[in-house]
């Protein structure tokens, strides 16, 4: 059982920034992929970065420039680094990891830009 649990989202005002944590806890083995989605009500959950086991990263061109996806020391821990921060950035921000084990996914956190 592999337990994700995020933090940082909120509210923040056009060009701010924010910082989404996600900490992943439980049958770790070794992850092969991190990454954070997004989903707003009626709309398909969507990419927004991932970074690899490996450092390899990448990202949706809507956010390129904007926002930075790294990993912690621990390996088990990945962020999102987001600045200028536009109200389409709008969204509910999911964690998920991809290990041998399967994909496992956090509860999301709200993060709302207002203009």
């Amino acid at each position: 059982q592999v337990r994700l649990v995020e933090s940082g989202g909120g509210l923040a005002q056009a060009g701010g920034s924010l910082r989404l944590s996600c900490a992943a806890s439980g049958s770790i083995f070794s992850f092969n992929t991190m990454g954070w989605y997004r989903q707003v009500p009626g709309k398909q959950r969507e990419l927004v970065a991932t970074i690899t086991s490996g450092g390899r990263t990448e990202y949706v061109d809507s956010v390129k420039g904007r926002i930075t996806i790294s990993r912690g020391n621990a390996k088990n821990t990945v962020y999102l680094q987001m600045v200028s921060l536009k109200p389409e950035d709008t969204a509910v921000y999911y964690c998920n990891v991809v290990s041998a084990l399967g994909s496992y996914w956090g509860q999301g956190t709200q993060v709302t830009v207002s203009s």
